[in-house]
């Protein structure tokens, strides 16, 4: 235990004293970056589309209640992959109206609204999707994101909090509770994250990402350890560079280099990933960088 202790406090430190960088002491330069082709609209949901549309224009009335709810429910969410965000919550609503039990509906619609700011519609769908299902995988992550993004962080703590401990062997549950922990107390998350990463660590890539965040390697490590490197076989380039810009946005957020954070948040968002969290609040996250930058120049 003194050992895990010792262990820990050395990682907390790394970060808390500011030694993060590369070997010469200076930041990555953005122009060593690995930069994706944006992510082609998959062709089978463009089709699945239009198949839907064909059903519910012509062959709706043949349908029940529940049928109907289903088939605009899987239209919204092929709209949301495609990024057609009004479409899609148009259908998620419409969808509630036929079937008005749909978790996964209120599900979605929470996302929708915190990506637009409206937080207590938000609040609203996402305490409808878990009444509904309490053991949803996904609506405390999304209804602490949400309370996150409103500034309200003991909200979001408890809901991450909560989410981390249905899976801690997933380093984005230890990533997202760190980001929202730093924003109360700095030492207190780092060393939360350290306890994280030595009792859960696997070889999944994104544990490069919390390695990065405690200072075990520089940003110069990180991206030539896991830009493009250890690529699972269904993923492709601009979803693993999605993840990396966003998350090293996050990471220049906490340097305090604002500018360089709204860079990789608008780098993020090039790859239309649109169906990655990291993808969906990258363009909250550039415009707070934007403005903490402006706001920085002015004093």
């Amino acid at each position: 235990m003194k050992l895990r202790k010792i262990t820990v406090a050395v990682l907390g430190c790394w970060l808390l004293s500011g030694c993060v960088g590369t070997p010469d002491g200076t930041s990555t330069p953005l122009g060593q970056l690995v930069v994706a082709a944006p992510q082609v609209a998959d062709e089978r949901y463009q089709l699945e589309v239009a198949k839907l549309n064909e059903v519910l224009s012509h062959g709706a009335e043949e349908l029940d209640s529940e049928a109907i709810g289903q088939l605009l429910y899987r239209r919204g969410s092929l709209y949301d992959a495609l990024g057609l965000n009004v479409l899609a919550r148009i259908d998620f609503n419409r969808a509630l109206d036929y079937q008005p039990r749909l978790a996964d509906a209120y599900n979605y619609l929470g996302i929708q609204y915190t990506q637009i700011g409206q937080y207590e519609y938000a609040y609203e769908a996402l305490d409808a999707a878990l009444e509904l299902e309490p053991e949803h995988p996904y609506a405390y992550l999304n209804r602490g994101v949400a309370a996150y993004y409103d500034a309200r962080f003991d909200l979001a703590s408890a809901d991450l909090q909560r989410y981390f401990e249905l899976d801690p062997s997933d380093p984005y549950r230890s990533i997202w509770r760190f980001l929202i922990e730093v924003e109360v107390e700095l030492e207190d998350a780092t060393e939360q994250l350290a306890e994280a990463r030595l009792e859960h660590a696997s070889d999944k890539w994104a544990w490069g990402i919390v390695d990065l965040y405690l200072g075990a390697m520089s940003e110069q490590e990180f991206l030539q350890s896991y830009a493009t490197q250890s690529m699972a076989s269904d993923e492709t380039l601009a979803e693993r560079m999605c993840e990396v810009y966003f998350y090293l946005g996050k990471y220049k957020q906490l340097q305090g280099e604002w500018d360089t954070a709204a860079v990789y948040f608008r780098l993020a968002l090039t790859t239309n990933v649109h169906m990655f969290l990291e993808h969906r609040y990258a363009g909250i996250e550039m415009d707070w960088s934007q403005q903490q930058a402006l706001a920085a120049a002015q004093r």
